[in-house]
């Protein structure tokens, strides 16, 4: 599975649980400058995903932590990032001490955000694997009819892409490989429960006519 090479990994030793907690970092050491003491790397790298469409009405979103825990603060904040965002020909954006990665396709917006520090290049390799998978999702028609009628195939790509907000995957092709896989394993699970019904109402049916 490929990742980014800007990828966070935890390191054992101090500073390793706590950082996987979301705790703050250790105190530096005694004799150790405090502005030599770098900070320790987190696994959590997206804060939230969100797609909107050309009126800013959201369609699909995932949020990752605790920064926008009521729907309400997280609808505020993506009118927000909407109305920042969405005459501009930029790709990137810094609010409210996060970044913001952004793509538009038609009539859709595609959101990652990140905290202030993460790296741009590693929240865009994220961008790029949702757009694409979803493209391949949608047969090339990412706009907002297609994405409508396909949101459980678009839940299954980002659930493959990003999960707690730990980033599982960037690269397209294993996504959609991975999205496919757990397609026709739900389609056999209800071909199961289906051939179950059939043979249920057969039994009924044979035990009536006895």
């Amino acid at each position: 599975m490929q990742r980014p090479e800007a990828w966070p990994r935890l390191h054992p030793g101090e500073g390793a649980a706590a950082a996987q907690a979301g705790g703050p970092a250790p105190p530096a050491r005694a004799g150790e400058p405090a502005g030599l003491r770098l900070q320790e790397p987190s696994l959590y790298t997206i804060k939230a995903v969100f797609i909107l469409d050309n009126d800013g009405h959201r369609l699909l979103a995932k949020y990752y932590d605790e920064t926008f825990p009521s729907l309400k603060e997280q609808m505020a904040f993506e009118k927000n990032v909407f109305n920042k965002t969405s005459r501009t020909d930029s790709e990137i954006a810094f609010f409210g001490g996060m970044t913001i990665i952004y793509k538009s396709s038609i009539d859709l917006f595609l959101y990652v955000v990140g905290s202030s520090h993460e790296n741009e290049l590693m929240l865009m390799s994220v961008l790029t694997c949702l757009f694409e998978s979803l493209s391949h999702v949608l047969r090339k028609n990412v706009e907002k009819r297609w994405l409508l009628e396909n949101m459980d195939g678009a839940f299954l790509v980002l659930d493959e892409i990003v999960d707690g907000g730990v980033i599982l995957e960037s690269d397209p092709q294993q996504v959609i490989q991975k999205v496919n896989f757990r397609a026709d394993d739900s389609s056999l699970t209800e071909q199961s429960v289906a051939q179950v019904l059939q043979s249920a109402k057969e039994q009924i049916k044979w035990s009536l006519l006895k």
